[in-house]
């Protein structure tokens, strides 16, 4: 409790300026008294704060409270045609949603809060610290948690439109979801870019595109890792952090929700001390689901509908002021439709239309308990992490994609992890003085980890359909297989600092690992021998990094960056006999940029140029043999030349203004061969030539604490190839969203449309040849949504 004074007249208290962002969360309370007798206690206590220096200027940034989460429900909005609700699949019942808005728009708070005229501070975990991001030689855009909320982003995929040069891969089923960045990307067992979740790498892509659950920020970090973060960070890493309990007061929120699509859309979380600054506890639970976008001809019923529960819960310690303790523990059970692929011609001339004769379905469940214990203190810090994750999925395809009874698949995975990781480092505010005018500051670690990953998925062939003399059913086990990998690393990065203007940093990381696979394929009945393959290999590498950074004036730095990334070979669990095993893959990055924040924190903007050299690239390829199965191979050599720009201006309380373009430029090196073929100087799959978002938000204060928010932004992909040999592709296509709605001290609600102009186009696409009549068979992405959002908060 602290006493705050000087200001408005006497018996006045005015609350700090809401967020423009995130109209749940105002900040802490200051009367506005001249003489220090006729005060208010208020308190202004936070869990914690992180500190960091841009060009002079301090950043504090406090560790968020629970907030609102996203619900899309739907409601025809005033002044709407009728003809876009129709065919939507909206319930009659969807209208008593309207009322929500109405009821939880009315609230009135004591007085209109001030908007801010400044950009708000940012810290992120990049490079394993806090540290403001303006001041790192390194690329990197956070997605705070109150763009989460008013933009209503609700996965990674989401967050990444406002990131430059980052696509996502991903079908309509949860599971699959793959980033690329500036054109690097490969299969879900081997990813080219780590995910993080609370400090804890998904080694395996099908765990981390989860839903987003009382989340405090997304980092997207672009160009080679692999000198911190080790194994298969060639392309980046993108760090995914909840939001810690309060170790001071009770706080929550909850989410009521309905849209088109039969869409729902509820979460809700709270926390708060058990025992004032010391012990705090949070909770935050989750559903989602909706009605699939494809009719499947044959039944009439939708194939791709999407159901999810998912839940958090968490324990804050804080024994002293050196020590933090924090046990976290979050799950997911998703039962998802079919996927939704058609022949990619039939797509174009006809969307969100299958025909098949078995409907099928992908379940996935998640288990992730995580231990995070930090220790500061006066000239070392302490940090370690240890992280368990549990996970399988099970699925049921029509393999043919048609209406005739031809192949079936049923696939099950699953998967077991353990990470820890230990991080010593000086103390952030005791750096070593080597001279009058430098400075020098270190952090060293290890990490280990072990992986048991099985797989079984069954073909299942009717009669006469392997051959014309084969009059039974058959099964076909490709794979059954096990796959165990453990390994560890070590790391070490040292920044000398120059007269605080100049930074130089050298890290290094070495790293080992072992696999192991037991790989069988065989028929039942035995038509064919079967397969076994048993095979252990060992695979290590060491990583530099050299960056340089120089404040060459009060809010602008310019860096350098070059870094070798690294990306640890292993096996296939199928693949054509021979192709069982692929080598590592290696790149050199280089990197340079300019980082400013001009006009009082009003305006800030980022450039960065970047170009990657590859070695043995993996390419995820299809199997010949086994329809709608890849396996990973190495091509001989690939570049990638291009450019990124980011801008965030706030020129008056209540306006923002955001931008974000890249360009990508990836190519094939010359004798270069994917499955077989030569792709010279070919662009690489799943590669736009550029993204691009922009948009506006306004906040209009109406009376007492009620304000208008409206909101648009546009995103926009350019055109790319769906294969190595560019044999088809998706052209440039934009999306555009928008929301507007009334929000106050404690509640909101609001309307909103996705995809505005019904945009069609198929975001994924993959060969499939003898059985799609194009060569290829891919899903539409998604159509026009639109409902309303609601929610309150304590």
């Amino acid at each position: 409790m602290v006493q705050s004074c000087g200001g408005p007249p006497a018996g006045h208290c005015l609350r700090s300026p809401v967020s423009v962002d995130n109209p749940l969360r105002s900040g802490p309370c200051h009367c506005g008294q001249s003489a220090v007798a006729d005060c208010v206690s208020v308190d202004t206590r936070v869990p914690r704060t992180n500190t960091s220096v841009n060009a002079g200027r301090s950043v504090i940034r406090e560790v968020p409270q629970p907030r609102a989460i996203e619900f899309d429900p739907g409601v025809r909005p005033p002044g709407q045609t009728p003809n876009i609700w129709e065919n939507s699949r909206m319930p009659k019942r969807s209208l008593h949603a309207g009322v929500i808005v109405v009821l939880l728009s009315s609230g009135q708070a004591l007085a209109q809060p001030p908007l801010t005229t400044t950009l708000p501070p940012i810290t992120v975990t990049a490079q394993k610290e806090p540290e403001d991001p303006q001041n790192l030689p390194v690329s990197v855009t956070a997605v705070l948690s109150e763009t989460l909320t008013s933009a209503a982003l609700r996965t990674v995929s989401e967050a990444g439109w406002f990131a430059p040069n980052i696509f996502f891969n991903e079908f309509t089923a949860r599971k699959l979801s793959n980033p690329r960045i500036r054109g690097i990307g490969a299969s879900p067992t081997n990813p080219g870019i780590t995910s993080y979740i609370d400090g804890v790498p998904q080694l395996n892509a099908n765990s981390s595109s989860i839903e987003f659950l009382d989340v405090d920020q997304v980092e997207f970090v672009r160009g080679p890792q692999s000198a911190l973060f080790g194994r298969n960070a060639l392309g980046g890493v993108i760090n995914i952090t909840s939001a810690r309990p309060s170790l001071q007061k009770w706080t929550g929120n909850l989410i009521g929700p309905y849209g088109n699509f039969n869409a729902g859309d509820v979460r809700g979380a709270t926390s708060g001390p058990l025992i004032v600054d010391k012990l705090a506890a949070g909770i935050a639970f989750g559903y989602a689901g909706r009605e699939g976008f494809t009719k499947n001809d044959v039944t009439g019923r939708d194939l791709d509908s999407r159901s999810a529960f998912f839940g958090k819960g968490q324990v804050l310690w804080k024994p002293s002021a050196q020590w933090d303790v924090r046990a976290m523990f979050s799950g997911e059970r998703a039962r998802d439709g079919d996927y939704a692929l058609n022949d990619l011609a039939s797509l174009r001339a006809r969307p969100f239309h299958a025909a098949r004769d078995v409907e099928g379905f992908t379940h996935r469940d998640i288990l992730a308990p995580t231990i995070q214990i930090a220790y500061a203190g006066r000239s070392i810090d302490v940090a370690t992490t240890t992280g368990f994750l549990k996970w399988k999925t099970t699925d049921l395809t029509d393999l043919d994609y048609t209406p005739q009874p031809l192949i079936t698949r049923n696939n099950a995975e699953d998967d077991f992890q353990f990470t820890e990781e230990a991080r010593f480092s000086s103390a952030k505010a005791a750096p070593i003085a080597v001279s009058d005018r430098v400075t020098f500051k270190w952090q060293a670690g290890m990490f280990v980890f072990t992986q048991a990953y099985t797989q079984d998925a069954v073909n299942n062939f009717s009669p006469f359909v392997l051959s014309q003399f084969l009059n039974v059913p058959v099964s076909q086990h490709s794979p059954k297989a096990a796959l165990d990998d453990r390994g560890v690393g070590v790391y070490v990065q040292g920044t000398f600092t120059v007269s605080k203007k100049l930074d130089l940093v050298i890290a290094a990381r070495g790293d080992r690992e072992n696999k192991k696979a037991d790989l069988n394929t065989f028929f039942t009945p035995a038509i064919a021998p079967a397969v076994a393959v048993t095979a252990e290999r060992d695979f290590s590498d060491v990583s530099p990094q050299f960056a340089a950074g120089y404040r060459v004036a009060p809010g602008a730095t310019l860096y350098g960056t070059v870094a070798r990334g690294f990306k640890a070979g292993g096996f296939n669990a199928a693949s054509p006999l021979g192709a069982e095993a692929y080598g590592q893959e290696h790149s050199w990055n280089y990197e340079g940029g300019l980082k400013t924040s001009t006009l009082a924190d009003r305006l800030s903007a980022n450039v960065a140029a970047f170009y990657i050299d590859w070695q043995d690239l993996q390419v995820n390829v299809p199997n010949p043999l086994v329809p709608a199965q890849f396996f990973v191979a190495n091509a001989a050599g690939a570049s990638s030349t291009g450019a990124e720009v980011e801008v965030h201006a706030r020129p008056d309380a209540g306006l923002d203004l955001f931008g974000a373009a890249g360009f990508t430029h990836a190519r094939f090196a010359g004798g270069s061969r994917s499955n077989g073929i030569d792709v010279s100087g070919n662009r690489l799959a799943n590669t736009p030539r550029y993204t691009a978002d922009f948009g506006v938000q306004y906040v209009r204060p109406l009376r007492g604490a009620v304000s208008l928010i409206t909101r648009a932004e546009a995103i926009c992909y350019g055109a790319y190839e769906y294969d190595d040999p560019n044999t088809a592709g998706q052209g440039a296509y934009t999306l555009t969203n928008l929301r507007a709605g009334l929000r106050a001290k404690h509640t909101f609600g609001e309307v909103w449309v996705r995809n505005a102009f019904d945009t069609r186009y198929v975001p994924v696409a993959f060969p499939y040849p003898g059985l799609a009549r194009s060569g290829f068979v891919g899903e539409d992405g998604a159509p026009r949504t639109f409902g309303v959002r609601a929610g309150v908060s304590f």
